[in-house]
């Protein structure tokens, strides 16, 4: 995997993981980049650095509980908002998902399971998906 800091026209930043290099070059000549803010197609790499790996081992800086807390609550909003919003369609969701947006279907909200390879068939043919956060850990269950 390779991560690149992108910036769209209108000038926000965020940043795209891809396999390799030509994975972004191919997206970007398809047209299937766009600004997670504004949704602009305009998407260009930034400069960066890159990450070289030394022969001590780093330390990663750990979040603050605050910051930390605060994500895993985002991660459940979400999650929450898409199960009593959209339509759980299981196993089907690769179909269903190609269905809608080769306008076959109802346009509507879905979510479900597809493997790996599903996803990547439908990411390649410019079907917009994302994961679904994990649902979060039972209270009881934590240390």
């Amino acid at each position: 995997m390779i991560r690149y800091a992108l910036a769209c026209g209108a000038g926000h930043d965020f940043e795209g993981w891809f396999g390799n290099s030509s994975d972004y070059d191919d997206q970007a000549a398809r047209g299937l980049l766009e600004c997670p803010v504004c949704g602009s197609p305009e998407v260009k790499k930034q400069i960066m650095a890159p990450a070289v790996a030394g022969t001590k081992a780093q330390k990663t800086p750990d979040l603050a509980p605050q910051m930390r807390e605060m994500m895993m609550q985002a991660q459940a909003a979400i999650r929450t908002h898409v199960e009593e919003n959209f339509d759980y369609v299981g196993d089907a969701f690769a179909r269903e998902a190609r269905a809608i947006h080769e306008g076959k279907s109802e346009e509507r909200g879905i979510y479900g399971e597809a493997s790996a390879k599903e996803v990547k068939a439908l990411i390649e043919d410019g079907v917009r998906v994302a994961p679904l956060p994990p649902p979060p850990p039972k209270k009881d269950a934590l240390n």
